[in-house]
């Protein structure tokens, strides 16, 4: 199979970081927020418009998660790009290794801060990747 075709699952994984990146940044700014302010209410359930994200140390915190999240993931896109092809054991290894640290510190942080169902949301992102790269696997088993 071609390689561009197996770089697919990858890509649209690291592509829906990038998208939940750039809405926590829009989000810093209170016109674009939301999107972001409506998966706070959700997350932190029951859905009842408490959350506005207004503060700014809040807006802040925001754009700086949003930045670190397209940064991550530009960085898996490149590395599926251009490492893949060649390096498929050791890129699954590094994006998954930096995948379950992130996993571990924000599902346990989130929980001590008392929004446990944001460590059930967290397991989709896992789960993306997990399906990615054996999609990666079955290709050129």
């Amino acid at each position: 199979m071609d390689i561009a075709l197996s770089q697919t699952w990858p890509k649209a994984a690291s592509a829906a970081v990038i998208a939940i990146g750039v809405l926590l940044a829009a989000g810093a700014w209170p016109p674009l927020a939301g999107p972001i302010v409506f998966l706070a209410d959700l997350i932190i359930w029951p859905l009842d418009g408490l959350q506005t994200l207004g503060a700014p140390e809040t807006r802040v915190f925001m754009a700086i998660s949003g930045g670190v999240m397209v940064g991550w993931g530009v960085t898996l896109w490149k590395m599926a790009e251009h490492l893949l092809a060649e390096h498929p054991n050791a890129v699954r290894s590094i994006i998954m290794t930096g995948l379950y640290c992130w996993f571990t510190v924000d599902s346990i942080a989130s929980i001590a801060a008392g929004v446990p169902l944001n460590a059930v949301f967290n397991m989709s992102f896992v789960a993306l990747f997990l399906f990615a790269f054996r999609q990666r696997r079955e290709v050129h088993a």
